[in-house]
């Protein structure tokens, strides 16, 4: 089972940036299909970006297209989530989730990501 744990939330004004870190305990994230995804109250939990384990392809949600970039660093088993360009709907709890799945391919629905970290509060006021 991996543990999964988000940091580098937190409150910023629109425009700003901030940088989430997703740590992995077990085995290098090389091994999983690493994603983060959003949820903001009263919506469903919804892709953000995932990351395959190669880091050869990404993909993205229109919504945050050309804002947000994912990124790995396997000696640190962590993925990233930098934000730039933040906008208030872009507020929202952040989850860290590991696909850990027999093939390298992304997949952008919740159901195919096997764990998840609690999650980190991003807040960005206009």
């Amino acid at each position: 089972q991996v543990q999964l744990v988000e940091s580098g939330g937190g409150s910023v004004q629109v425009g700003g940036s901030l940088r989430l870190s997703c740590a992995a305990s077990g085995r290098t994230i090389s091994q999983y299909v690493m994603g983060w995804f959003r949820q903001a109250p009263g919506k469903e939990r919804e892709f953000v970006a995932a990351i395959s384990r190669s880091g050869g392809w990404t993909s993205y949600a229109d919504s945050v297209k050309g804002r947000f970039t994912i990124s790995q660093d396997y000696a640190k088993s962590t993925v990233y989530l930098q934000m730039n360009t933040l906008k208030p709907e872009d507020t929202a709890v952040y989850f860290c989730a590991v696909d850990d799945g027999a093939r390298d391919t992304i997949s952008s629905r919740a159901a195919s990501y096997d764990y998840w970290g609690q999650g980190t509060q991003v807040t960005v006021s206009s």
